[in-house]
């Protein structure tokens, strides 16, 4: 199988207040393409140090990136991230004028016609066509999000990288995004590296699950999920993966909250 994102060996570290800070050890990573990859772990962890350094903007202290056998040395249009924040936006354009922003700045399309055209194409696919001419102050933070994943998604980009995208929304927004995402990036083909705290989100999104431990960041447990899509979160099989998930961050530590499925 042919492997979008190749991780070996990497180990990341900071020089913080004289101290050397290992954030990332030895983590060793193969994501073949269109696959759906979700990072969870504690705060500290080193999971969105892991997607900066997957998307160009940190250099490994040690170890390589590669996508499709070419290594990674800058950020690049091949690797596309959306952030957690709902202010990602740039206020002074419309939803549609974000979206196409990013063929401009990536020179992906020719002409403010086309891009505009190929940017209404991709605010059709999240559900935004009634909200392309709402600035941000406009738009909810469900719709903030559509259209970052709009603007990650539209120059074409063979890997979309996700820090905690749903994070900050309420519940019900949280859950019907969650499953509009998995649809979008089968029908686009998409490789995902997703980064999360929520256990149950990784189990609704991934076909794999890394969960990482801080002190350095590495790689504890590497889960192959194999429920069918759409995942229903109340069947067994579901909450037997997100025990599972949840047993290994307490697992050598006496718990101090039960369990609630």
């Amino acid at each position: 199988m042919k492997h979008a994102l190749s991780i070996s060996r990497l180990t990341k570290r900071f020089l913080v207040q004289g101290r050397n800070l290992i954030a990332l050890q030895d983590i060793n990573l193969s994501v073949a393409q269109g696959e759906f990859i979700t990072i969870i772990g504690p705060s500290g962890c080193g999971k969105s140090t892991l997607l900066r350094c997957v998307a160009g903007f940190e250099s490994p202290t040690q170890g390589a990136i590669q996508v499709e056998g070419q290594k990674v040395s800058r950020p690049g249009i091949d690797r596309m991230m959306v952030f957690q924040g709902l202010d990602q936006l740039f206020p002074w354009l419309t939803a549609l004028d974000n979206v196409a922003f990013a063929l401009r700045v990536t020179k992906t399309a020719h002409g403010i016609a086309k891009s505009r055209a190929l940017a209404r194409e991709y605010i059709s696919l999240v559900g935004l066509t009634r909200y392309e001419d709402f600035y941000s102050h406009q738009l909810s933070g469900g719709m903030k999000q559509r259209a970052a994943l709009a603007r990650g998604l539209v120059t074409g980009s063979r890997i979309l990288l996700l820090d905690e995208p749903f994070a900050a929304l309420d519940a019900i927004t949280r859950c019907r995004l969650q499953a509009d995402l998995r649809k979008i990036v089968a029908a686009e083909h998409k490789t995902v590296v997703f980064v999360t705290h929520d256990i149950e989100e990784a189990v609704f999104l991934a076909d794999r699950i890394l969960v990482m431990q801080p002190n350095p960041g590495r790689v504890r447990l590497d889960l192959a999920v194999t429920l069918t899509h759409p995942r229903v979160r109340s069947e067994s099989a579901f909450v037997e993966h997100k025990r599972k998930i949840f047993d290994t961050f307490f697992e050598g530590m006496e718990r101090s909250v039960e369990y609630v499925i």
